[in-house]
């Protein structure tokens, strides 16, 4: 009976876990980061289109003096497809995002904001419908924040995928 308490304290202490998001919308759905995926918020600066690479890679960009790949996750995911014009009038904002063996931007067209939630309100939903042909598993659950649903996003799996991992380690040679 102690160790079925013990169990039961330890689940509602993990439940209790809380993690730090980054919110923002793409098309319009709510997404989120971790906070510790994101370096930085700036304004998205001037793209310098590069040939031959994803339709949804829209470039490069220098960034406080490092030049990283501008990815546009709303056209990556199918939610939206905008001509160029679109994409440099209605993008305001970059978040870059950073590893150890990576760097790049992703483009957002409003402030995200923080949210703070507990590991109850995290469905890791493993069963979620996906088309996994492009390797496509960086959802990594679902977030229930009252009538709100936040699609979490791993971007380290998104920047891990074959075609975005191509331009990024060319755009770290050229770096």
């Amino acid at each position: 009976m102690a160790s079925q308490d013990h169990n039961a304290g330890e689940e509602q202490e993990q439940n209790l876990e809380r993690h730090q998001l980054i919110v923002f919308k793409l098309g319009q759905e709510e997404y989120g980061l971790h906070i510790d995926q994101i370096k930085e918020v700036v304004l998205t600066p001037h793209i310098t289109r590069m040939p031959k690479t994803p339709f949804y890679i829209k470039g490069v960009a220098n960034i406080r003096g490092n030049i990283i790949a501008i990815v546009d996750l709303e056209e990556k995911f199918g939610l939206k497809e905008l001509s160029d014009k679109d994409i440099n009038e209605a993008r305001h904002y970059t978040l870059v995002v950073e590893s150890e063996t990576f760097k790049m931007g992703v483009l957002v067209e409003e402030v995200p904001n923080t949210l703070s939630v507990t590991s109850a309100e995290i469905d890791d939903s493993p069963n979620l419908m996906q088309d996994n042909e492009d390797g496509g598993d960086y959802i990594s659950g679902i977030v229930k924040v009252k009538d709100r649903l936040i699609i979490l996003i791993d971007i380290f799996q998104v920047m891990a995928e074959k075609e975005v991992s191509q331009v990024l380690q060319k755009e770290k040679v050229v770096a």
